[in-house]
């Protein structure tokens, strides 16, 4: 019902909010000292709960109106790594925004749900789902996690790791948007006989004036070098920690990446490649988190035993 991204935008004098979602995404380096354009959530979790609980209530009224008669349930997935005191938070900022009753479900779990694994069966699965702000790579057998761990790399890391890379090496200053759009339309983790390459402009360091240049494939192949190890030492992590049973379960059935950072082109044949385990690109792989979850508190006594839950 809603597609749009945890960005709000506010007055830097009062703290009201003036924008949330896409419109705000659009203001992100471009606003005035009046307007201050801020994520907040950070690395998977809360950095400022009041500008959170104004954007859930945000999206409440955008699906339900502002006249409603009942006050909804409201599930959240969170990191697996995700501290009681971090999950506390989310339950708090559900419940000031309005929730009735505040769920929480772990990423992983939702990920495997919306990307239709069957998560009850005594078999194991291996989700690795590589968020905005978290990646979490979970081994998950009789509706729960076995092995888990949870980095806090992912899309916007990414970015900022092209942004620093752009800037070293042609001195040229990008912004957000302009990085993530790069990564989207070009980006590789694998090196191609052929680089695509995108024009950027920007502002010249050492001039300080505007300027374009050709980038290719293979610059956000190097730039993105550092979070994609972070990520295999995740995955090889969670193999080694696996029970062999499940892990004979992984190698015939391999491992299935969602999350929109692993929509980067090959890099599921990377980690084929590193790991030897099969590994495939769910369908609708940036949206499995969010149908998961949907899933699991559309059939809540199903899936009680995957969720930690809040009743107010």
């Amino acid at each position: 019902m809603i597609d749009e991204p945890s960005v709000a935008a506010l007055d830097a004098y009062d703290n009201k909010i003036v924008a949330f979602g896409e419109e705000a995404k659009k203001m992100l380096g471009k606003t005035p000292d009046s307007i201050i354009a801020a994520r907040p959530l950070k690395d998977g979790v809360i950095a400022s709960f009041k500008i959170t609980e104004a954007m859930l209530r945000y999206f409440i009224n955008r699906v339900s109106g502002r006249l409603r008669l009942f006050r909804p349930d409201i599930m959240v997935a969170v990191p697996v790594g995700a501290t009681s005191t971090e999950r506390r938070a989310v339950i708090d900022a559900c419940v000031a925004a309005g929730a009735k009753n505040a769920y929480i479900i772990k990423k992983p779990v939702a990920a495997a749900l919306g990307a239709n694994v069957p998560i009850a069966a005594a078999e194991g699965h291996l989700i690795i789902d590589i968020g905005g702000g978290t990646t979490e790579v979970a081994v998950i057998s009789l509706g729960d996690v076995v092995a888990a761990t949870s980095v806090r790399v992912g899309g916007d890391k990414m970015d900022a790791a092209i942004t620093n890379y752009i800037r070293k090496k042609y001195s040229l200053v990008i912004g957000e948007q302009t990085a993530e759009n790069l990564k989207i339309k070009i980006g590789n983790v694998l090196p191609q006989k052929k680089d695509q390459t995108m024009e950027l402009s920007g502002t010249n360091f050492v001039t300080g004036l505007p300027e374009s240049i050709i980038v290719n494939s293979s610059d956000v192949m190097n730039a993105v070098q550092e979070e994609i190890q972070e990520i295999i030492g995740a995955v090889k992590t969670v193999l080694q920690k696996t029970p062999p049973e499940l892990a004979s379960d992984i190698m015939d059935k391999g491992m299935i990446m969602t999350g929109g950072g692993s929509m980067l082109r090959n890099l599921d044949q990377l980690f084929s490649k590193v790991t030897g385990v099969p590994c495939q690109l769910a369908e609708e792989a940036r949206l499995c988190v969010v149908k998961g979850t949907g899933i699991a508190i559309e059939n809540l006594d199903e899936y009680v035993r995957s969720v930690l839950w809040a009743k107010r």
